[in-house]
């Protein structure tokens, strides 16, 4: 921000006192004119220069304001300046006036300082003004001499000290006394104790360890001088108690250096003396040092029982007894004391009762001879040798009775380890050690912890020692059932002691004793495993294991019967569930295995173990070396154990499924071991056929079987694909084994069977890089976790008859394959055929695929399809079709040519969008765009918005023929559910390829017109199939489903035509009745009569709508030959009608019900009728007339496309209006929105009152008029896939003259109904909005009409425009919700208009579209008042820009001058060149967004939809009145919220 501007008068030099001295003077504060206008103006010129560096960066409104401040300032200041350059002409006499003033200042200023300066010397100086008597002989020396020499001596004897020796004295001082301190140690006696010494510095330091330091000199060197006690150090220390402090106090320790000091005076044994005292005070010191700590530790840690003090004589001994709960005649104690035969020597300590030399010397240096004096380690050393020699000799005493074992007696405190089996871990070991405070036996094994044996044990050791043998034993039983436990974790098995037995087991081994072991495994609840222990005789630390495998069953009382299956090992009655659960046990056989045997398998050896000493047979020259030693397994782990388990979890199931296969008389070979032992394995010998299999229990055959359990087959398919022998036997040669075998699934952990078939080679060779050896293999996996054998190799037999079912096929497709004449390898590929699945691949690059298997849940075949990388495969939509064919049918070359002819038809049609849309006949009900429905492989339903309905048949030849699917085959009228298409056959004759028609005919047909009989009947009418339904029948193949041994055959035989040959275009529609052009009786067909049973060659009909798609039905699918076609009559009545309603009158179709007529409506004319009565069928004009092919029963008569044309009608393609901006769509799809548009156009006109209907001559017109216009709406001939209005003035009456529209506003109107009305997305309510539209008065549609020119073409609103404008014709769901989203958002009411404008900003400087905001307008125009406003709600928070908008439009109403012409167009003008968006806009709320414009005429888009409120009250809605009142102004007000409004008057 600039700088502020300081006043005149505050500024540097202006203004302000005089200086003191200077009053008389001129002033020289003063500043010069030109000086202070360089000043302002370098000024100016600087906040000029720091604004412009400073205001880029600051927003629009920021840099106003910064420009207002400067030249508010800058004008202040040269104001300033020019009243300064005014007053300056009269600066002349302010100058004499100025240096009067100073002197008479000046004066003033000189008497009042003379006064004041003579007070303050009075007062103040004068006082105090005395001279000193000054020392004159003191001053004279000093100033004469510089020193002073008069000062007393003693200043300088006590003050200054005397003059230091040099070092070298000193160090020849030192030296010297060195000297004589060792002589005198040379000479004198000295102790063995005070033998180390140090001397240095003239002094002499003597150290005994752990007692004391002293230091010793001489004060001269003549022998009678005594020795000088210098220091003394008592190095005995209390590192437990102490906490760190010296033992002794400075002042004892003064006391002794004095005590000694004067024993040292004439003492001829001065040294002696000095180390007896410092001995004797050291060993008490220590003494009361271990007694402390023992009351300490009695006190703190341990109590009487443990260790308490029996005798402390101070400066003598001290008594320690401990383990006082052991009862000993002695006790164990120990004594601290000193020697009382040498006074020189240590503490010493006594042990009772006594150890050895060696110990006693070795706890004394360990705890009293250390720097570490303490009582804690002299007893916990003492307690350690106490307990090694008890462990040593307890140990004596297991080797009585433990042989060849090794112990081990170690660590700190002693651990006797005693191990109980052989091998063992250190952590099985019995750890024996004694306790330290109670010096008793404790025993435990450290995995073991919760053994209840080491209780016993301990109590033994402590007492009873005979017990121990006994204990052990059961110990090393107890430990191997944990090992056993350990050994079973891993495996599917569970390690228990007891079972709950009813009954107690009359084998001895099962009796009552710990020395067995039950396992349970998991996955065979009914078998257990009995492990017997026992110890080797000649090793008792080893154990034998010997098993039993045990068969069981459970019962819940000793009622409840056992059946005798249960010994068997398959449970062939499974017994069922009851209510009351079975916990108790009853054992039915038990069987003991041989362990070596069970051990010893082929490739598996327990315990082998090559002697190294062993010489190598010259047999065994691939033996293993001899190197190879024996599989080291932990201590904890079993090997026999192990093995058993696994062998009877893996072999039981095997049993299990082998004696489930017998019983289905499936040959097999046994259990046998693959070779290197690499899994066992289950050889199946043979497979039965499937269809004959029947088990030995008499269960019916496979398709009874599968009928009984609920799957039976569809009533609509049929039989089961016949098994010739041939192909079986070809099946049965190639199969070259089948093996069962059983593995874990990786991520589940569950076991599975993996059944291998190895077949040789295929009949049909594939693409497949894995399938190109001869030797191919199929991997089926089941699960064993329900231990169902029955229900697995029922499954094995399903898979196995997919695999002969799927062969069946093959074979015989393999030998068309091979047939050159059909053509078939140009079709397709065989990517992979593994014998379960067979992949087709098909399409112009061979990439989508076709999955054919069988399906045993639905007794046939399945087909899956699957797309490429660069295509769809559209086939999926008549999946169930083309199997419900190939069920049928048993042939794979059908559907190859089934699926290669109509590829690209399903193609086309898969491009057709699928989308659910919104607003269509409803907003808030989504309808699918297009829904495709299929009915047979060559039959497609297309439906349109549920309310149009297409039927293609795809025929031979690349051609489709395509009609009105609303037109019903078994009755006169159209399907209730659908409407027909009005223009459909002009609209399909613009893609009709003639010449590809014609190659579709018949050679003696070639002069003759097609009629809608003959073109059903030639392609799988019901005449033309015999045997075969007709849903299910192809035309590719021709009549009758025949096969492809005449690929040439179209399949196209037309029968005789049943008109005259007038004309050979096959798309001229003829009549659907002989005798339709009046009185042709002789033509008519007796069969036609549809409430009377059909003739031989037609089937029943069916009396729905649409056949249903699923394959179940076998109903034949619905012809043209069954569809009814308009009479004469109606033909002349109502061509301008856009629904098929049938007239009763002048019928030929006998039988047929009569009908009501649809009324006329108001207006029409009686002359609108066709004068023609029949349908053309001759002339030179191929195509038809314009009328025939637009009549609504035109579309029923099929018309011929080619594939080519299929594409271009379904591929989506760019708008033929190139000003309609909107995504590709297809020509269909536009085709079909334009008659959507058209029909909700007809309906609409029908349900408004303010609409009159006019008689069009035209078929596929609308023709309406309005007031004072007439409007025709009709689709574009070229293309029909746009919708055009036609606007035409009304001349006006000539009593009343009426305000007219220019032909340019019409064209307008014209142009904005293509581009923005009826344009997609094709939406009904947009039509409403136009109609409500033209039906205002001209003045008014005049506004709107200047809105519609200024949307389609924004050039001409000028540059001033700051805002484009876009009017909604639906409701958008961003705007205020004053009508539903989607509905017409023109609302009509009480003379009032309520329509909505999307506005968004013109981007500038380079920006984009999309960054622009845009905002939706709802705008009411008052045709009474001429006041245009915006609809506001109290309720809602107004946005500020919805503010803005109001105001513009509020102030526009208030200063309106031109009040004789509609304020419409003049206010939106401008509000689109005033609007302004404000700089610091809030948030909206979640309801408002900004955003682009929206799409092309349909108002749906983002804008910000909150009305702002006004403050005055809601504004009333005026009565609507039948013409315009005068005009005047009404403030703007609320606006309440409006429904759904037809536009009519209320």
């Amino acid at each position: 921000m600039a700088p502020t501007p300081l006043p005149l008068e505050q500024m540097s030099g202006v203004g302000g006192y005089l200086p003191a001295g200077q009053e008389g003077g001129p002033r020289i504060n003063t500043m010069s004119m030109s000086m202070l206008i360089d000043f302002i103006i370098q000024r100016t010129y600087h906040e000029l220069t720091v604004l412009a560096e400073l205001l880029p960066r600051k927003t629009d409104m920021e840099r106003k304001i910064e420009i207002y401040n400067y030249a508010a300032r800058t004008r202040h200041l040269f104001t300033r300046l020019n009243a300064l350059v005014k007053w300056g002409n009269s600066v002349s006499k302010v100058d004499k006036s100025s240096q009067i003033m100073s002197f008479l200042d000046k004066q003033n200023m000189l008497f009042v300082e003379t006064a004041d300066m003579l007070a303050r010397m009075s007062r103040e100086t004068l006082v105090r003004a005395r001279l000193p008597n000054f020392h004159i002989p003191a001053a004279v020396e000093v100033l004469t001499t510089g020193t002073y020499n008069r000062l007393p001596t003693c200043i300088r004897e006590r003050i200054v000290p005397a003059d230091a020796i040099t070092p070298a004295e000193k160090k020849q001082t030192l030296l010297r006394l060195n000297q004589v301190i060792q002589h005198r140690l040379v000479t004198g006696k000295l102790l063995p104790q005070m033998r180390e010494f140090r001397i240095k510095n003239g002094r002499v330091t003597f150290e005994v360890k752990h007692e004391f330091s002293v230091a010793l000199t001489v004060m001269g060197d003549s022998q009678n001088v005594p020795w000088r006690l210098l220091d003394i150090d008592v190095l005995v220390e209390d590192k437990e108690t102490g906490d760190g402090k010296s033992l002794v106090h400075p002042l004892q320790v003064n006391y002794i250096h004095q005590l000694i000091q004067a024993r040292l005076v004439e003492n001829p044994n001065a040294l002696s003396e000095v180390y007896n005292c410092l001995h004797y005070f050291c060993q008490s010191l220590q003494l009361e040092v271990l007694y402390t700590q023992t009351l300490r530790l009695n006190y703190e840690r341990l109590d009487d029982n443990n260790i308490t003090v029996e005798e402390y004589v101070p400066g003598v001994k001290l008594t320690v007894s401990y383990w006082r709960d052991l009862k000993s005649e002695l006790g164990y104690r120990l004594t601290v004391q000193s020697d009382p035969s040498e006074i020189g020597r240590p503490l010493a300590v006594v042990h009772v009762p006594s150890l050895g030399a060696k110990e006693s010397a070795e706890v004394a240096d360990r705890a009293v001879r250390s720097e570490h004096l303490s009582m804690e380690r002299l007893i916990v050393h003492t307690v350690y040798i106490r307990s090694v020699s008890r462990l040593s000799d307890l140990k004596l005493e297991f080797q009585a009775f433990l042989k060849d074992v090794d112990f081990n007696l170690q660590g700190t405190p002693a651990i006797l380890t005693v191990p109980v089996l052989s091998p063992c871990l250190r952590a099985e070991q019995i750890h024996i050690t004694i306790d330290t405070h109670t010096g008793m036996f404790r025993c435990h094994v450290p995995k073991h912890l919760d053994c209840p044996i080491t209780d016993e044990m301990q109590e033994a050791l402590n007492g009873d020692r005979s017990k121990l043998p006994s204990l052990l034993s059961e110990l090393r039983y107890w430990i191997t059932h944990r090992r056993c436990e350990k050994t079973l974790q891993h495996l599917p098995a569970t390690a228990t002691d007891t079972l709950t037995f009813l009954t107690q087991p009359e084998q001895e081994l099962l009796q009552q004793g710990r020395h067995k072991i039950y396992v349970k495994l998991h996955r065979h609840p009914n078998i257990i495993l009995v492990v017997q222990l026992k110890e080797k005789s000649t090793m008792a630390n080893e154990m034998e294991y010997t098993f039993h495998l045990g068969f069981v069953a459970f019962q819940k009382d000793e009622a409840d019967v056992i059946d005798d299956s249960a010994k068997q090992l398959v449970s062939v009655v499974a017994q069922p569930p009851s209510d009351i659960p079975k916990f108790f046990t009853k054992l039915m056989r038990l069987i003991e295995f041989d362990t070596f045997v069970a051990t010893h398998g082929p490739g598996t050896e327990v315990d082998a173990e090559v002697s190294p000493h062993k010489r190598k047979s010259t047999g065994d020259i691939l033996a293993p070396p001899a190197k190879q030693q024996k599989t080291i397994f932990p201590a904890y782990f079993i090997p026999e154990l192990a093995h058993v388990v696994a062998m009877c979890d893996e072999k039981i199931p095997f049993m299990n499924l082998a004696q489930t296969l017998s019983k289905h008389n499936i040959p097999h070979s046994g259990l046998q071991v693959e070779a290197n032992a690499t899994s066992l394995v289950l050889k199946i010998l043979a497979l039965p056929q499937p269809g004959k299999s029947a088990t030995a229990a008499g269960q019916q055959p496979q398709q009874g079987a599968a009928s009984a359990a609920g799957t039976a087959p569809p009533s609509g398919s049929s039989a089961f694909p016949r098994i010739e022998p041939h192909v079986w036997d070809d099946l049965m040669r190639r199969v070259l084994s089948i093996s069962v075998r059983s593995q874990t699934n990786k991520n589940s952990q569950v076991r599975i069977w993996v059944v291998e078939f190895v077949f040789y080679s295929t009949p049909l060779q594939s693409c497949h890089p894995k399938e190109q050896g001869s030797r191919r293999t199929v991997y089926l996996t089941y699960e064993q976790a329900n231990h169902d054998f029955s229900k697995t190799v029922e499954e094995l037999l399903n898979d196995w008859s997919k695999i002969v079912y799927l062969y069946t096929l093959v074979y015989d497709f393999a030998e068309q394959l091979r047939n050159k004449r059909l053509a078939l390898c140009d079709m397709l590929v065989v990517k992979s055929y593994s014998y379960m699945n067979l992949l087709l691949g098909y399409g112009p690059k061979k990439e989508v695929s076709c999955n054919i298997y069988w399906s045993v849940q639905s007794h046939g075949f399945r087909l899956t399809f699957v797309g490429g990388m660069s295509a769809v495969n559209a086939h999926s939509m008549m999946r169930d079709q083309l199997a419900q064919h190939l069920n049928q049918q048993h042939s794979l070359t059908q559907i190859a040519q089934i699926l290669h002819e109509t590829y690209n038809p399903m193609s086309s049609i898969a491009k057709l969008p699928v989308l659910p849309f919104l607003g269509i006949p409803r907003p808030q009900v989504p309808v699918l765009s297009f829904c495709m429905l299929a009915q047979s492989p060559c039959l497609m339903r297309l439906t349109y918005q549920a309310v149009y309905c297409l039927e293609l048949r795809f025929r031979a030849n690349r051609l489709v023929s395509i009609r009105d699917g609303a037109s019903s085959r078994f009755e006169r009228n159209v399907i209730e559910e659908f409407t027909p298409i009005q223009g459909l056959k002009a609209f399909l004759s613009k893609y009709v390829d003639e010449s590809a028609a014609y190659r579709g005919r018949a050679p003696h047909e070639d002069d003759n017109p097609l009629s809608p009989i003959g073109m059903e009947d030639n392609y799988g009418g019901p005449s033309s199939v015999t045997g075969v339904s007709a849903g299910g029948s192809s035309p590719f193949l021709g009549a009758g489903m025949r096969g492809p041994q005449s690929p040439r055959d179209s399949g196209l035989r037309f029968p005789a035509p049943h008109t005259p040959p007038s004309s050979s275009n096959p798309h001229t529609p003829a009549s659907p009745h002989p005798s339709a052009g009046g009185g042709g009786a002789a033509q008519s067909h007796g069969n036609f009569n549809l409430t009377s049973p059909p003739a031989p060659h037609m089937p029943h009909p069916s009396p729905g709508g649409l056949m249903p798609s699923s394959p179940l039905n076998p109903q034949p699918s619905p012809h043209m030959v069954h569809s009814p076609g308009p009479n004469t009559l109606y033909m002349q009545s109502h061509q301008d009608s856009p629904f098929t309603a049938m007239s009763p009158a002048n019928n030929q179709w006998p039988g047929s019900p009569s009908m009501p007529r649809p009324s006329p409506r108001p207006g029409q004319s009686p002359e609108h009728k066709s004068t023609g009565g029949s349908v053309v069928t001759g002339g030179p004009d191929r195509g038809g007339s314009r009328g025939t092919l637009n009549r609504p029963w035109a579309g029923a008569v099929p018309t011929l496309l080619t594939h080519e044309a299929l594409e271009t009608l379904c591929r989506p393609s760019p708008h033929p209006n190139k000003d309609i901006n909107v995504t590709d769509m297809s020509p269909l799809e536009r085709f079909l929105g334009c008659v959507y548009m058209r029909r909700q156009l007809h309906r609409n006109i029908q349900n408004e009152e303010s609409l009159t209907a006019l008689n069009s001559t035209e078929p596929g017109v609308v023709l309406f008029k309005v007031d004072g216009l007439q409007c025709q709406v009709m689709l574009n001939q070229m293309h029909m896939q746009t919708l055009h209005l036609k606007i035409t003035q009304l001349p006006p009456p000539p009593d009343k003259p009426t305000f007219q529209l220019s032909p340019d506003d019409l064209l307008v109107i014209e142009q904005y109904f293509d581009t923005r009305v009826a344009a997609p997305p094709y939406r009904p309510n947009s039509l409403h909005s136009i109609c409500r539209l033209l039906n205002l008065p001209a003045q008014v549609l005049k506004d709107f009409v200047q809105i519609m020119r200024l949307e389609l073409k924004p050039e001409f609103g000028g540059d001033q425009l700051k805002w484009t404008v876009q009017m909604c014709m639906r409701m958008p769901p961003s705007a205020v919700p004053i009508v539903p989203s989607g509905n017409a958002c023109v609302v009509l009411g009480r003379m009032k208009i309520l329509f909505f404008l999307q506005i968004t900003k013109i981007p500038f400087n380079g920006k984009d579209w999309k960054d622009s905001p845009s905002l939706v307008l709802p705008i009411v125009y008052d045709i009474t008042m001429n006041l245009t406003q915006m609809a506001e709600r109290r309720e809602q928070v107004p946005s500020p820009m919805m503010t803005a908008a109001s105001t513009l439009l509020r102030r526009f109403s208030e200063f309106n001058s031109q009040q004789n012409q509609c304020s419409l167009f003049p206010a939106i003008t401008d509000l689109l060149t005033n609007l302004q968006l404000a700089t610091d806009m809030p948030q909206p709320p979640p309801n408002q967004a900004i955003g682009p414009p929206v799409g092309v005429g349909v108002g749906v888009g983002v804008g910000i939809g909150v009305v702002g409120s006004s403050p005055n009250p809601m504004m009333p809605m005026q009565q609507l009145q039948p013409q315009v009142g005068p005009q005047g102004q009404v403030g703007p007000g609320g606006y309440p919220q409006l429904g759904p409004n037809p536009g009519g008057p209320q």
